[in-house]
């Protein structure tokens, strides 16, 4: 029990470096990006370059754990690579070009929200509303997400320094010059009579909601092939595929794919660090946490850049990101200790009736039991759960 306690924990630092690095690729991407490169271009090479890191790392170090590859298993592998990395990055990208960076920056936290119904419905993961436990978990939630939506809306006064702002807005990449992909998808929703800024909104939300599907699908995988390595590599190969064919068809390949040397830098760090790591770590926080936890990580994105922009760019930190931070961190505590708290009674009461230990997230056990990737596809009700 000790140990997979620790690695509990080890989850909550991991999901905790991981934005602290996403939050350093936006000061990254800042300074290195100003000329503008594609954006799908950018995409493109970040996701190979850490499918190429990913891929040894997994083959040799997961080869003796790794199950057999099913057709049911590599169709769960495809729908990670469009969500999570296909469907992810590319709505973003045109949700920002038809918004600005920050309404696409204050729609980012909904992604903990999203990640909570989908897991709830998939039942991925239970929750008792009529328990206090359950109560606290949602109304920790609800506080992570506001603080994280105060701290984007709400400026207030400069606290920490006194230069003028270097906004750094969550998932920022420069907009410049891009080429306008899906031209007959933009027309089609434009005869429905949305605007412009009302078509980002609904790309960016469609944005949140392939994140939130790419953690709540991930979770029942990972039970049914553990090695989470491999299946972060298997999701960036289907990712890069479907990058590669729409960035072939929208870019200009003369002048679009050659890049400058910070360029260069800037795929680096972002196909090394942000993706290959930050995908690993989530990935095996996943299998671990659940993709409730793992998604409350989300909002401290904002967070770690205004404070990193502030030290290496001399950018200001306000009131609204100090109050903002704290809900946040109020919000996480609330939800991790009520986990806590939940796992210890749940291995306590298990311990006495049989001696074995449950697992160390409160979710439906029937998809590992089964041999199911999808809990919705149950052939008979589990007999018994835990809120």
């Amino acid at each position: 029990m000790a140990t997979m306690g620790s690695e509990a924990w080890k989850a909550h630092l991991g999901m905790a470096v991981v934005q602290l690095f996403n939050g350093g690729y936006h000061v990254i991407t800042k300074v290195a990006l100003n000329a503008g490169v594609n954006q799908l271009v950018f995409c493109f090479y970040r996701d190979l370059l850490a499918l190429f890191a990913l891929s040894p790392i997994a083959f040799f170090h997961e080869r003796q754990t790794r199950p057999p590859i099913t057709k049911q298993l590599l169709m769960s592998f495809f729908f990670l690579g469009l969500t999570g990395i296909f469907g992810n990055q590319l709505l973003f990208l045109i949700g920002l070009g038809y918004t600005n960076p920050t309404y696409a920056a204050a729609l980012q936290p909904a992604v903990p929200v999203f990640t909570f119904l989908l897991a709830v419905i998939m039942r991925v993961e239970r929750v008792n509303l009529q328990s206090i436990e359950g109560l606290t978990k949602v109304g920790g939630t609800l506080i992570c997400v506001s603080g994280a939506i105060f701290m984007v809306l709400y400026r207030g006064p400069s606290v920490i320094g006194y230069t003028e702002p270097v906004i750094i807005p969550q998932n920022e990449i420069i907009v410049s010059g891009q080429p306008e992909p899906s031209a007959w998808l933009i027309t089609g929703l434009q005869n429905l009579g949305l605007d412009n800024f009302e078509l980002g909104v609904v790309f960016l939300i469609g944005n949140c909601t392939c994140m939130a599907a790419f953690l709540a699908i991930q979770a029942p995988v990972l039970k049914k092939y553990p090695a989470n390595l491999s299946v972060t590599a298997y999701s960036f190969f289907f990712g890069v595929v479907l990058m590669a064919i729409v960035s072939l068809f929208m870019t200009d390949l003369s002048s679009d794919w050659i890049l400058t040397e910070s360029e260069i830098l800037a795929v680096v760090y972002a196909g090394i660090i942000t993706s290959a790591f930050s995908y690993g770590v989530i990935s095996w926080s996943n299998k671990i946490l659940g993709p409730t936890l793992v998604a409350l990580y989300v909002p401290l994105q904002p967070a770690f850049a205004a404070i990193l922009s502030q030290i290496f760019l001399g950018s200001p930190i306000y009131l609204g990101s100090i109050i903002g931070g704290c809900l946040i961190i109020a919000g996480l505590y609330t939800v991790t200790w009520t986990s806590y708290k939940e796992r210890r009674a749940i291995v306590g009461i298990t311990s006495h009736v049989s001696g074995t230990s449950e697992p160390l997230i409160i979710q439906e056990k029937s998809a590992h039991h089964r041999g199911d990737i999808f809990p919705g596809s149950s052939r008979s009700p589990n007999p018994k759960s835990y809120d």
